[in-house]
């Protein structure tokens, strides 16, 4: 039995989600069907980390255990030929039987593109999030900065989340402006169902001028979902990159590395 892990990007615009559903069209789905079909017997994968409808992804990692043989290139090129062309593999190695995808992960990181322009632009629909009214940059900083450590993520918790514990570590939440874009990059040991989208519906609402910095302060106290604000689109998010332990020897790339390889936008 061989444990291999693999890289996958994938356009989650048509699909929902990552996780398997019985109704099917999630990306876990498809990239099961196909892996069965490569390797000529069930296969069953464990990812990173579980994205929502609508959410893309640049560096999602699975793993699955095979007795099948294949050469590392033949498992990407093998795949890509099976897979839709919203969903790619982009690397595939052997890794100890010792990985796991999700439980060796020492961080995650995701980017939020948000366009900021009086007009939507149908050329970046799906692809970025959208605000008409112009956001500020200095409260919104303000705001993430109150966010970063250990905290109770409680008021930015799906009603449907499934962690054992709403106690997360961010390690960075970092702004950047380029042109009519806001590129938010978060980092952190693990996230919540929704965590993100949740933190940029509040960031925006601070940046529109509805609430000051300091309301991310009393949101995290609360710890009361309802307190927040409402849960941002899915269309600007990406799951960019994951950390491991350098001795699974695993390739190693940023979070601005994932950045560079969105598409246009």
């Amino acid at each position: 039995m061989t444990r291999m892990a693999l890289g996958v990007s994938y356009d989650g615009a048509s699909w929902h989600g990552w996780q398997t559903q019985p109704g099917g069209q999630t990306v876990q789905d498809a990239l099961e069907a196909a892996l069965s079909e490569f390797l000529a017997e069930p296969a069953s994968t464990i990812c990173a980390g579980r994205t929502d409808t609508g959410v893309h992804a640049l560096g999602q990692v699975v793993h699955l255990d095979t007795v099948a043989q294949r050469r590392d290139e033949s498992w990407v090129r093998g795949l890509n030929a099976l897979l839709p062309s919203s969903i790619a593999v982009q690397w595939a190695q052997v890794v100890p039987d010792d990985f796991h995808a999700r439980f060796s992960a020492l961080s995650r990181s995701y980017i939020y593109i948000l366009r900021n322009a009086r007009v939507r632009s149908p050329l970046a629909h799906g692809r970025v999030g959208w605000v008409a009214r112009p956001l500020a940059m200095e409260p919104m900083a303000q705001a993430a900065a109150h966010l970063l450590g250990e905290h109770d993520f409680s008021s930015f918790r799906s009603s449907q989340c499934q962690a054992a514990s709403p106690v997360r570590t961010l390690h960075a939440l970092d702004i950047e402006r380029r042109g009519d874009y806001f590129i938010f990059t978060l980092r952190a040991n693990a996230f919540l169902h929704h965590m993100v989208r949740n933190l940029i519906g509040a960031l925006v609402y601070i940046g529109l001028g509805r609430q000051p910095a300091d309301w991310m302060l009393d949101l995290l106290a609360q710890k009361d979902r309802r307190l927040a604000a409402p849960t941002f689109a899915p269309d600007g998010l990406y799951f960019a990159q994951v950390e491991y332990p350098a001795r699974h020897g695993l390739p190693a790339s940023s979070a601005q590395d994932a950045l560079a390889r969105i598409p246009a936008w």
